[in-house]
């Protein structure tokens, strides 16, 4: 049991040993100095959301707050460390709320030692399970800077669903890990919120994960985000290239952006030239533009699954159009891709010319408009594009050819204008 008058006498022991009156110390935490009064008197105890900031600066861990006295100097502990177990568990506690599934499937929530699953599939004569890990790279820096923390978990989540829909798999379960140096209870709530809203857009569902509290390892403020996906796809239906033919057209679907690639390239140009950040551009600012989270295409391509009308699909990540679709074209065949017909969002051209860029390297280090593409046989490619245009822009950029050396050829040059 919690004493609040002992709570009260150790509060303003430790306020007044660091020589501050109520006020002050209220004005350090955003309260009133009527609310410190009502806790030194045991009125009333600190509220889980200031309590944290008021051990920082009293000096102390949540833990001795509650206990009303401070443990002896000698004596080491987690609390001291860094780490203050009290307060985790009461961030654990407001995450729960965010693992609320009504996936019948999920067998159990927040608490376990691991997440039970079921993967009984007796409409899948085959099933495989498909599984993938992802992180957002360092976009998540800047999302965490300008204030994006909830969207960073929409581009994770998405680009996680993407790659393993690029296979015809549908999203099951997710695990994500979040490790910080110091936990603070508004970011790990919006964290897991956004990840657990991004699954559910997604059709599948966040099962569980780790927060992992390190403090001598990564700095106060900074968030380190991670995740694991698995998905399932029957056997038989698996899409992996290999049925790709001569004279199967290639596919474009749009992106809305940058997606998760390239940030490392554009971060450096914002420290070269700080004035861009709030640029318009498209309609937007440059920070609105950059921070756009990644198109998610799962939904836009599941009703092709399984119907033999994709041969090939990838997600154009890291390495653009060549370093992906190379991926998924059998020996013997090659993608000819006309750059000329990628139809090229404003800000891949503001980077372009701001940066200096060759077209070579842009189109390496980004989408450059196509987030996503896809081989079809050429008689189903009319019927493909109406389908995925219901949701993103789609358009043909190319063809598959016969070559003994060659998995894509790139000809003709970007429209940058």
């Amino acid at each position: 049991m919690l004493n609040s008058v002992r709570i009260g006498s150790f509060i303003m022991g430790k306020r007044r040993e660091l020589g501050l009156t109520q006020q002050q110390l209220a004005d350090r935490l955003s309260v009133s100095f009527q609310a410190v009064s009502k806790w030194e008197t045991g009125t009333s105890y600190p509220n889980l959301e200031v309590l944290c900031d008021l051990a920082t600066a009293l000096g102390v861990t949540v833990d001795e707050i509650l206990a009303g006295s401070e443990k002896a100097a000698e004596g080491l502990s987690y609390g001291k460390a860094g780490v203050d177990i009290t307060y985790t568990d009461a961030i654990k506690r407001e995450m729960a709320k965010h693992l609320e599934t009504k996936d019948p499937r999920v067998l159990n929530g927040l608490g376990p030692f691991a997440s039970l699953y079921d993967i009984s599939f007796p409409g899948l004569k085959e099933p495989v399970l498909v599984l993938k890990s992802e992180e957002p790279g360092s976009k998540q820096k800047l999302a965490m800077e300008y204030g994006y923390t909830e969207s960073i978990c929409h581009d994770m989540i998405n680009h996680l669903v993407n790659d393993i829909a690029v296979m015809g798999a549908r999203p099951l379960a997710v695990l994500d890990t979040i490790v910080c140096g110091s936990a603070e209870k508004e970011t790990i709530a919006a964290l897991v919120k956004g990840i657990a809203e991004a699954c559910r857009e997604n059709d599948c569902a966040l099962v569980g994960g780790e927060t992992s509290i390190q403090p001598s390892v990564v700095e106060h403020g900074v968030y380190v985000l991670t995740s694991s996906i698995a998905g399932i796809a029957d056997r038989t239906q698996i899409i992996d290239g290999s049925r790709t033919e001569e004279n199967d057209a290639v596919l474009a679907v749009a992106s809305n952006g940058l997606h998760t690639n390239g940030y490392s390239l554009v971060r450096l140009l914002m420290d070269r030239m700080p004035e861009i950040k709030l640029d318009r551009v498209g309609g937007m600012t440059f920070i609105e533009q950059i921070m756009k989270p990644h198109t998610p295409y799962y939904k836009a391509i599941r009703g092709l699954f399984g119907k033999g009308l994709l041969h090939g699909m990838a997600h154009i990540t890291g390495g653009g159009l060549e370093g992906n679709i190379t991926r998924v074209i059998p020996d013997g065949l090659c993608a000819e891709i006309e750059l000329s017909r990628l139809r090229v969002p404003e800000i891949f051209r503001y980077i372009r010319s701001h940066g200096n860029i060759s077209d070579e390297e842009m189109l390496r280090a980004f989408n450059c408009g196509a987030g996503f593409c896809l081989i079809v046989p050429e008689k189903y490619k009319e019927q493909v594009i109406e389908h995925v245009s219901r949701s993103y822009a789609c358009y043909e950029i190319g063809r598959i050819v016969k070559d003994a050396e060659r998995k894509i050829v790139l000809e003709g040059r970007v429209n940058w204008l």
